[in-house]
């Protein structure tokens, strides 16, 4: 195949297919109509020798080769929209742009309060949509644009990708002020006689803390399980039960944090980007300022002491 030969809009249609997975919903997206869509597949496929798409109950599935050239085709589409607006200048106070996060529900609860202000400070008509994406589809959602960034554990490993670390917090466990326990210190038999929450958005399987118990021959005692790090906090305000999270997520709330009697590795964030976004000015200007962001909120400071209670001396 020779690239003269090829209509480059057939690779806006290409590209919109392997996003949206169905033909209706690129020609709404695209603005016309479906037998043009259809057409432009055809086109793709004849030049490309490959049906690039196989239609299934489920939408239109990619083939082998779609997966291997998808990457290089939304790289080289997001580049020829940069050279086309390159005599835009990017003015944070000006800017319209819409930038699409995914990060799980702890670091949205750190990061969006901070970067909130920061933005309505800089650039109050820059908008921010945040999402989940599971960790095996965000290479692929950030070649595609269906996100503009990912926040993840430093787990995902992908040539297409550039990444910076965005700090560290350490785990801590939570009691509400008036829990029976009444220590400030925990010991390992004390930790394993509460009551424990745990946090896990799967049905079953033990956790991170689980797992660093059991290479101690430990086991801790799990009364609720919850599906999200926000409402954990609220559980513990309310019953006995002890949450161990993030230190970050911990302090936000007036309760009782103790340090734990066993070592955990820290908490580790890494943000992502596809390297076809290295040259926009918008998206380096909001990536700095998420590093910035949480840098700063990382650098936790030590658990205050818990002040003791002096009663009335007797008259």
């Amino acid at each position: 195949m020779r690239l003269p030969k090829l209509d480059l809009n057939l690779f806006v249609v290409f590209e919109s297919i392997y996003e949206k997975r169905n033909l209706t919903r690129v020609a709404e997206a695209l603005s016309i109509t479906q037998p043009a869509v259809s057409n432009a597949l055809a086109r793709m496929r004849r030049a490309f020798n490959d049906p690039l798409f196989v239609s299934t109950p489920s939408g239109m599935v990619p083939t082998p080769l779609t997966e291997n050239i998808i990457g290089r085709v939304c790289e080289a589409l997001q580049l020829l929209e940069a050279s086309a607006s390159e005599g835009d200048l990017f003015v944070p106070a000006t800017s319209r742009r819409t930038f699409r996060l995914s990060m799980p529900d702890l670091t949205e609860a750190i990061l969006l309060p901070a970067l909130g202000e920061v933005l309505q400070q800089q650039a109050p008509s820059m908008s921010i949509e945040s999402y989940f994406t599971p960790r095996n589809e965000v290479s692929s959602a950030l070649a595609t644009r269906k996100i503009d960034f990912a926040i993840d554990v430093p787990l995902i490993n992908d040539p297409q990708l550039h990444q910076a670390p965005l700090g560290s917090d350490r785990y801590a466990c939570m009691l509400r002020h008036d829990h029976p326990f009444g220590g400030d210190t925990l010991s390992i038999d004390d930790y394993l006689a509460l009551g424990h929450l745990q946090v896990s958005s799967r049905r079953q399987g033990s956790g991170f803390v689980d797992a660093e118990l059991r290479k101690l021959g430990k086991e801790r005692r799990i009364q609720m399980r919850v599906q999200h790090y926000m409402v954990a906090p609220l559980v513990a305000l309310r019953t006995n039960l002890a949450l161990t999270a993030p230190i970050q997520l911990l302090q936000r709330h007036e309760a009782r944090i103790l340090e734990l009697p066993f070592q955990l590795p820290k908490l580790e964030w890494h943000l992502y980007w596809h390297r076809s976004s290295e040259q926009d000015e918008a998206s380096t200007w909001l990536r700095g300022k998420i590093i910035d962001t949480l840098s700063a909120l990382a650098a936790t400071p030590d658990l205050p002491k818990r002040k003791r209670r002096v009663g009335r001396a007797a008259a």
